[in-house]
């Protein structure tokens, strides 16, 4: 029989707590490596992980009369680690980029908490189709995010912004990246001709916080330091082999394969920081991807 409350009084909310138990908490953490799902930080140097519902299981903001998908509440699909800033709503520094490369840093609430924009039709039961919903904010765990999501791989300001993907590569992050609507983004973005769920997922999950930003700059910035190593020995090892030196060959020859081996060693550096184990993961694939076709596509002697 359903409890009858007293008039006036509120039903007092449902408390969720086996997605909280240490053992999720401990096989999330092996699943993601460490890191937050969506920003790819590694949240155990900061703080205690938050285990964040993508689905909101409580409420959905701007919905005062939907009850939250409190049936997706310890669903394993629906869980994901993730970082403070991520997951909780608060003010963060973010930067915004112009079209000429300058850099202003400006306040504004960002963090997931319980947004959940979708394009299609709201599902508000257990038996209704969440496909239907056509969610707008990217799963980790479901969508590619480099079809919606690019880093700037340049060493210049912008360095390190995240910026939704379009058919071709923008020269510089043109949209909007300090938008707290929800709406506002979503409408930029499909004006531009960018991937809508790429812009509103950084601008909800907060992708471009200053921090955050700074942190890709810095993984960046060793990855053009390894490569300009790699293409200085290439350069070495090549002008060993064609000069005409008085030394025994046995002595050349070792000297050249010490430097090949030297840039095997480097490579392998460089993608030990793509690995999914290492914090921000994508931005150095995306930065391998680039250093492929520019530098190992070339012939030999070429250069970027």
């Amino acid at each position: 029989m359903a409890q009858v409350l007293p008039a006036g009084a509120k039903r007092k909310a449902f408390r969720f707590a086996a997605y909280k138990a240490e053992s999720v908490k401990k096989r999330l953490e092996e699943l993601f490596h460490g890191k937050c799902a969506y920003c790819e930080s590694l949240y155990a140097s900061q703080a205690p992980v938050d285990v964040e519902h993508y689905r909101p299981k409580g409420r959905v903001e701007g919905e005062t009369t939907h009850p939250g998908y409190w049936w997706l509440a310890a669903e394993w699909t629906n869980l994901l680690p993730s970082c403070l800033d991520c997951n909780r709503r608060r003010k963060q520094v973010v930067p915004v980029v112009s079209a000429d490369l300058t850099v202003l840093q400006q306040r504004m609430k960002t963090g997931k908490q319980d947004a959940f924009p979708i394009a299609g039709s709201r599902a508000g039961r257990e038996v209704d189709d969440i496909l239907a919903e056509r969610a707008v904010l990217l799963d980790p765990t479901r969508d590619d995010p480099d079809q919606h999501i690019a880093f700037w791989l340049d060493d210049d300001r912008a360095s390190g912004v995240a910026y939704p993907v379009s058919g071709t590569t923008p020269k510089v992050p043109t949209v909007p990246l300090a938008v707290e609507n929800t709406a506002d983004v979503a409408g930029d973005a499909g004006r531009t001709g960018v991937s809508v769920r790429g812009a509103v997922s950084i601008q909800v999950y907060g992708l471009n916080r200053l921090r955050l930003v700074q942190e890709r700059a810095r993984l960046l910035q060793q990855l053009r330091f390894l490569e300009g190593v790699f293409l200085d020995i290439g350069d070495v090892s090549q002008s060993l082999a064609i000069l005409n030196i008085e030394a025994p060959q046995t002595q050349l020859t070792d000297a050249t394969d010490r430097l090949d081996r030297l840039q095997v060693r480097i490579l392998d550096q460089m993608k030990l920081l793509a690995e999914p184990e290492a914090p921000h993961s994508a931005v150095a694939q995306a930065y391998l991807r680039d250093f492929r076709k520019r530098v190992l596509s070339l012939p030999p002697g070429g250069h970027p």
